[in-house]
């Protein structure tokens, strides 16, 4: 497994890796955007505001990928057939290493996302009722100050 810093042209190939991720963790969810909008989105608004970094396997597919800015780890994802492997471990020191005060969300039903935070010294600091999230589902509030 590889770690390194994504590119622009990364950005189509990690909106297809959250797509399948978050599509398999929440499968009842509603699906809200495409896969041209979730491309866009990456693309415009995700890369120019975050860091981001990929993991590709030996072929070079990408698997994962963090973005996280200063404040926020604003994604986290997986392809499940990767996933209890130490990549998102790998991947969240990372983000560790460039702020000693991150802020994420996850919902709620996902507490195995909430369990591996928690592992990594995130506390939860507020629950939802999922009122201002797009999906409206209960999220969480986690928070790692060092």
């Amino acid at each position: 497994m590889t770690i390194t810093k994504a590119s622009l042209d990364h950005m189509p190939e990690v909106a297809r890796v959250l797509r399948a991720s978050f599509r398999h963790t929440y499968p009842t969810f509603p699906e809200l955007h495409t896969d041209e909008e979730d491309r866009a989105f990456f693309t415009d608004v995700v890369f120019p505001k975050n860091e981001i970094y990929i993991a590709e396997d030996a072929s070079g597919k990408i698997v994962g990928f963090i973005a996280f800015n200063d404040e926020f780890i604003d994604h986290l994802y997986l392809l499940s057939e990767v996933q209890r492997q130490g990549i998102g471990s790998k991947l969240i020191e990372l983000a560790l290493t460039h702020s000693d005060h991150l802020k994420l969300w996850t919902f709620q039903e996902n507490t195995s996302a909430i369990a591996f935070y928690k592992k990594h010294g995130f506390s939860v600091i507020l629950e939802t009722d999922g009122a201002g999230n797009e999906e409206k589902q209960p999220d969480v509030l986690l928070e790692r100050r060092l």
